[in-house]
């Protein structure tokens, strides 16, 4: 079975795109999460991330942003202390300011999701790359959602992690074409 190159590395990897990357996502509470994790990954391999994902499910409340925004300072240094996450105090700080802003989009369009999601008119975009070298970084759709995000109060959101964030909710498929997924995922 054939399969995008990048999800060969370990079976972590391989399970993450078999099950969950270009997945359609409207759940709110794992958009927060993925927007989340992509910041926190900046700079860093999504494996890492996905190695110490169980760990930030269990220390920021498996990701209820109403809970989250609540942290303070002392919450903020006991995350930084815990060697399972990525300890960098601007990626922290954040996640909980992210949550706040996450929240207020919330309530001024009634879900995360159908902000998040209007930013392709509410369906999957689909792609047709050839092998893995061909997938942008970002688009100009990322660049109007960054833009979007950051004037709401939302850090770490630059265009690229936005484009990572629609790949990882199926806002975009961006399977190869001759990846098994592509197809099952083609006309979701």
């Amino acid at each position: 079975m054939q399969k995008c190159q990048w999800a060969l590395g370990s079976e972590l990897e391989e399970h993450y795109h078999d099950h969950e990357w270009g997945v359609p996502v409207h759940d709110d509470r794992l958009l927060f999460e993925f927007l989340v994790l992509e910041g926190a990954q900046a700079g860093l391999s999504w494996s890492t991330v996905l190695r110490k994902r169980e760990a930030y499910r269990e220390a920021f409340d498996n990701f209820e942003p109403a809970r989250v925004a609540e942290y303070d300072e002392a919450k903020i240094a006991e995350l930084l202390a815990n060697p399972g996450l990525i300890r960098n105090r601007l990626k922290m700080a954040s996640a909980v300011s992210n949550a706040r802003a996450f929240l207020r989009v919330q309530e001024d369009f009634g879900s995360f999701d159908r902000y998040i999601w209007r930013f392709v008119d509410g369906r999957p975009l689909q792609n047709a790359w050839r092998n893995h070298s061909q997938l942008p970084a970002n688009t100009p759709i990322s660049d109007v959602m960054s833009k979007d995000l950051k004037k709401r109060g939302f850090k770490f959101v630059g265009s690229t992690i936005c484009y990572a964030h629609m790949q990882a909710t199926g806002m975009v498929n961006d399977h190869v074409v001759d990846c098994f997924r592509y197809k099952q995922l083609k006309h979701t």
